[in-house]
C-alpha cells in the first residue's frame, strides 16, 4: 500500500495535495482497494462553494457506491474529465491519474489539520 508522505489524508480516505492556492483531491489507495473496481466516478458540484465534511460526489464500485467528503471548505473549480471515461484509473493511479476534484480552498491553512501519512497509516492499521 503506497502512503506519499507529501500528501495530507482525511479519516474518510481522502487525499490532498497543495499545489500553489490549490488543493488536488482524491481518494486514497486502501480506499479504491477495499472498494474494488471503480466502474463511475460522479461529481456534480463543479463551480459550488461546499463546507469541509459535506458531500462532494459519489464513486461507483462494482459491489458498492460511496460518498465522497470534501477534506475542507472551498469552491470546486475543476473535476477531473478524463474518469468519465476511465474511472478505473483511479484503481491504477489513485496519487496520480485517479485525481477527483481541484478545489480553491476557503483557508489553505486548513489543510495542516488534517492526517500526515503516518496517523493515516495507523487510523487504517497499516
Amino acid at each position: 500500500m503506497n502512503f506519499p508522505q507529501e500528501l495530507k489524508y482525511t479519516k474518510d480516505h481522502e487525499w490532498v495535495k497543495v499545489e500553489g492556492d490549490v488543493v488536488v483531491i482524491g481518494i486514497t489507495d486502501f480506499a479504491q482497494s477495499e472498494l474494488g473496481d471503480i466502474v463511475y466516478v460522479d461529481v456534480d458540484t463543479l463551480d459550488e462553494t461546499i463546507d469541509a465534511n459535506e458531500v462532494f460526489g459519489s464513486v461507483e464500485a462494482v459491489k458498492t457506491v460511496s460518498d465522497l467528503f470534501m477534506p475542507i471548505a472551498g469552491e470546486v473549480i475543476e473535476f477531473n474529465e478524463d474518469l468519465e471515461d476511465e474511472p478505473e484509473v483511479v484503481n491504477e493511479d489513485p496519487y496520480g491519474k485517479g485525481w477527483m476534484i481541484k478545489v480553491k480552498p476557503n483557508n489553505i491553512e486548513d489543510v495542516q489539520d488534517l492526517l500526515d501519512a503516518e496517523a493515516y497509516k495507523e487510523l487504517i492499521g497499516a
